[in-house]
């Protein structure tokens, strides 16, 4: 392990919140009517600019849903959706989502190594660990620490959450280190980091 993912798998540790109690996948079932109509029967969004929800980890989906719920992170279709959640609905929904196979994602050609090179490398110029310190060799991420699989998930969905963590509109990470790293980065490196993350498997 060099020096550099072993600082993105420290920073990972101390960003690691609370964990989310079990909740009821077949009640999640139920509750999801309202979601299929954007991310799908299968948890597949129905477009690249929402993200898929298909085998997302239950404590991260439960962070997210909590956060649009109370204010901490806002979205114009979420927050008003999450806002009549209870605590149990969103640990039902969590584990409803998480209980469905994942998506597997295709990367492009285009820009691949780039993003290999920072995803499993990092940014030297830049100082920015390697993303595999926490989210994995495979972008299956951490459901102790609440970090998402990337793995399948829509690359455009992953660029514009990589672009407002760096200007600060999304705030809701943990010790603010994805906005830590994001400001740091170009479009152009966005764009191949979600392009590379989306086809891991």
């Amino acid at each position: 392990m060099n020096k550099r993912t072993l600082l993105a798998a420290l920073l990972c540790f101390l960003a690691a919140g609370p964990s989310h109690a079990a909740g009821d996948a077949e009640a999640g079932k139920a509750a999801a009517a309202t979601c299929v109509a954007c991310h799908g029967a299968d948890g597949k969004a129905i477009t690249p600019d929402y993200p898929n929800l298909a085998g997302q980890h239950a404590s991260y989906l439960a962070k997210q849903l909590t956060d649009y719920r109370d204010g901490n992170r806002e979205n114009q279709l979420m927050s008003p959706m999450a806002a009549a959640l209870s605590d149990q609905n969103i640990l039902d929904l969590a584990a409803y989502y998480a209980s469905m196979t994942p998506i597997k994602g295709v990367s492009d050609e285009e820009n691949l190594t780039l993003g290999q090179n920072i995803y499993r490398g990092g940014v030297t110029g830049a100082d920015i660990p390697a993303c595999i310190g926490c989210h994995g060799p495979t972008g299956t991420g951490n459901p102790a620490a609440n970090y998402p699989v990337l793995s399948g998930q829509n690359k455009a969905y992953l660029a514009a959450q990589l672009k407002l963590f760096r200007s600060g509109e999304r705030n809701n990470d943990s010790n603010e280190m994805m906005r830590a790293l994001a400001h740091r980065l170009s479009d152009a490196e966005i764009d191949a980091l979600a392009n590379y993350a989306s086809g891991l498997h």
